[in-house]
C-alpha cells in the first residue's frame, strides 16, 4: 500500500504542477505542444533505451524466459478482452478506452509495487513485461490513433519513429548484454527519467481545460474505468491461474492491473482524439488504482 500510495501521490503532485502552469498562463497551447514534441521525440526514446539496461542473475534466467510468454500471452489476452467488451463504445472514445486498456502505467507505478513486493527480481520480471509495452505503443498504439495503415509512407514513418529506433537499439544492448560506459548511460538514464514529470505535466495542462461536469454525466467514462481496474485484470488473474504460481507468473497479473498509462494522453494530445476524456480517465485510474490494485493483490 505505501509503494501504490507514494507512487500515486507523486504523479498527482506533478498533474497539479501542470495545472498551475496552465492557470497562472506560463504554459499556453503552443508551448504545451512543444512540451509533447519533447516528450515523444526525445525524453521517451531515452527512456526506452534505458528500461533495457538491466542485469540479472543466471538463476532466475529460466523465469526471464518465462516471462516473455507470459508478457506476450498477456498481451494478446488484453487486446482481445478490450475489443470484446468495448464493441458498444463508438468512434474515438473506443480508441482512447481500448489503448488505455492495452496499454498500463508500468514504469511509474507497476515497478514501485513490484519492487516493494518481490524486490529486485520482480522488478526485472516488470522490465521484460515493459519491453512489449515499448514495442506495441509504437506499432499497434500508433496503428490505434492514425487508424489503418494503407499507405507506406505511414508504415515508413512509424518505423522511423524515435522510440521505435530507441527499441532497436536497447533489444541490442539486451541480446548482447553490452555494457555502455558510465557516463553515457547516466546521461541516457536522465534524460529518461523527464518523461515522467513531462508527461504529468502535460495532462495537468489539458485537464485544466477540461469540463469536469459534462463528463462526469459520461457514461462510458465509469464502464472504461470499470473495464480497466477491475474487468480486465481479474479475467486475466483468472486464465493465468492455470499456471504454478511463481513471481514471474504474479509480477505479469500485477503489471496489467496497473491504470491507464499516461501514452494514453499524450497520444490523444498528440493526434486530436478526445484529449480532455483521455487525460481525465488517466487521471481517475490512477486515483482508483489505489483501491482496486490492493484488491487485486489480495487475490493473488
Amino acid at each position: 500500500m505505501t509503494a501504490i500510495i507514494n507512487s500515486v501521490i507523486s504523479l498527482f503532485i506533478m498533474i497539479l504542477v501542470g495545472l498551475y502552469g496552465a492557470k497562472r498562463n506560463i504554459i499556453n497551447d503552443k508551448l504545451n505542444k512543444g512540451l509533447t514534441d519533447i516528450l515523444i521525440q526525445i525524453a521517451l526514446p531515452f527512456m526506452i533505451v534505458s528500461s533495457f539496461i538491466f542485469s540479472y542473475d543466471e538463476t532466475i534466467k529460466d523465469n526471464i524466459i518465462k516471462t516473455f510468454y507470459y508478457s506476450l500471452l498477456a498481451y494478446i489476452l488484453i487486446i482481445i478482452l478490450s475489443y470484446l467488451v468495448l464493441i458498444p463504445v463508438k468512434e474515438n472514445k473506443k480508441t482512447v478506452l481500448h489503448f488505455a486498456n492495452v496499454f498500463v502505467n508500468t514504469g511509474y507505478i507497476g515497478f514501485p509495487i513490484l519492487n516493494a513486493i518481490y524486490g529486485p527480481e520482480g522488478v526485472i520480471y516488470g522490465s521484460i513485461f515493459n519491453m512489449f509495452f515499448v514495442i506495441l505503443v509504437w506499432t499497434y498504439g500508433i496503428m490505434l490513433y492514425e487508424g489503418k495503415l494503407n499507405q507506406f509512407n505511414e508504415f515508413k514513418k512509424i518505423l522511423l519513429n524515435p522510440s521505435i529506433i530507441a527499441v532497436i537499439i536497447g533489444i541490442i544492448i539486451f541480446m548482447f548484454d553490452i555494457k555502455l560506459p558510465i557516463a553515457l548511460f547516466s546521461s541516457i538514464e536522465s534524460i529518461g527519467s523527464m518523461t515522467g514529470p513531462l508527461s504529468m505535466i502535460i495532462i495537468g495542462v489539458i485537464l485544466s481545460k477540461v469540463k469536469f461536469k459534462e463528463y462526469m454525466r459520461d457514461k462510458t467514462l465509469y464502464y472504461g474505468i470499470f473495464t480497466k481496474l477491475i474487468l480486465i485484470p481479474l479475467t486475466i488473474c483468472f486464465i493465468f491461474s492455470i499456471f504454478k504460481p511463481s513471481k514471474a507468473v504474479n509480477s505479469v497479473i500485477i503489471m496489467t492491473a496497473m491504470p491507464a498509462s499516461t501514452m494514453t494522453s499524450i497520444l490523444a494530445e498528440k493526434y486530436n482524439k478526445e484529449k480532455e476524456f483521455a487525460a481525465l480517465l488517466v487521471s481517475l485510474t490512477t486515483l482508483l488504482s489505489l483501491i482496486s490494485v490492493p484488491i487485486l493483490l489480495r487475490f493473488i
